[in-house]
């Protein structure tokens, strides 16, 4: 896209508000950070009233807030919150992509956090249900295409997705093109998360409140803090004030995994992560995460991992 195409009506009002901030100016749909706040950058553009995206991906020297331009924008949206996709500026993360209906994207105040890598993708209710016949799908599907109340799910990014941020990243396509081979890919991403999402097997979706979406994403922070420690259910539903029932349900609904299954994943990757360092030996990494009979860790470890910690320490 050529910097005369590229202009005020087509690039997100955020970015302009965040120049101002800053200081500086938005040029070809970026801004630049200045070295005097910190490091990288934020991009984007508005491709049409059905489709935008924002690129975020910076280290900032503190937290800044700023109000949100288009807080009473008109019009469903769904959000498509790539996170933690790059390592070269930020402390390595699990990548992840949050969806969520437009209920959970109207804070009148933004943090601008320290550490950003990220891609937010913004698409039209209906403009999902005419590409893709959302209501003819699941329900997990069909409750995206209505967009009558708060949801949100998390996912894992695939290889396959990363490789598609990479090349939204990349800065190697040649200026003229690069917006438009972005919408192309940020189309394809869609469309391979619509694919994960089908597979999801609820039945009947819940509304899922700010609060409790917070509580929520508490309890698998401790959970995972604790990865020597196996989850029991009555305990994480006293903590989060809620019923057993409901915190189950909502996980689930979230993550698309029962609280033990993210658990038991979450500590054979991090078996993994330890494994690869070398610095510990099998016996050692089972014992620190829980393991008291290593047989079984090794068979739990072959089940997530295609093979067995010996084999996976020596492979690294």
């Amino acid at each position: 896209m050529t910097n005369s195409k590229l202009s005020n009506n087509v690039t997100p009002p955020i970015l302009f508000r965040l120049a101002k901030l800053l200081g500086v100016k938005v040029k070809n749909g970026r801004v630049d950070i200045p070295a005097l706040y910190g490091k990288g950058y934020c991009a984007g553009c508005v491709f049409n009233e059905n489709i935008r995206i924002l690129i975020l991906n910076y280290g900032l020297n503190e937290e800044i807030t700023m109000d949100n331009p288009e807080v009473n924008t008109p019009g469903k949206t769904i959000l498509f919150k790539f996170q933690h996709i790059q390592s070269d500026l930020f402390v390595q993360q699990s990548p992840s992509v949050l969806i969520a209906t437009s209920r959970f994207n109207t804070d009148e105040v933004i943090s601008i956090r320290e550490d950003t890598s990220s891609i937010n993708i913004e698409v039209g209710s209906s403009y999902l249900e005419e590409l893709f016949a959302l209501s003819q799908k699941s329900p997990v599907l069909q409750s995206l295409s209505q967009n009558t109340q708060p949801l949100l799910f998390e996912q894992m990014i695939s290889p396959g997705i990363q490789k598609i941020l990479d090349e939204i990243i990349s800065e190697t396509v040649d200026e003229h093109f690069k917006w438009v081979f972005r919408k192309i890919k940020a189309e394809e991403l869609i469309c391979m998360l619509l694919m994960k999402l089908e597979e999801r097997p609820e039945k009947q979706l819940y509304p899922v409140k700010g609060a409790d979406a917070q509580t929520i994403y508490a309890i698998r922070e401790r959970m995972l803090a604790n990865l020597d420690e196996p989850p029991v259910l009555k305990d994480l539903a006293t903590e989060a004030n809620m019923s057993a029932t409901k915190l189950r349900t909502l996980f689930r609904q979230i993550f698309g995994d029962s609280i033990f299954d993210h658990y038991q994943k979450s500590r054979m990757k991090e078996a993994a992560r330890l494994l690869r360092e070398g610095q510990l030996s099998v016996s050692e990494v089972g014992y620190q995460l829980g393991f008291s009979n290593l047989s079984h860790f090794s068979r739990v470890f072959e089940a997530h991992m295609g093979m067995k910690p010996k084999k996976f320490s020596v492979k690294k």
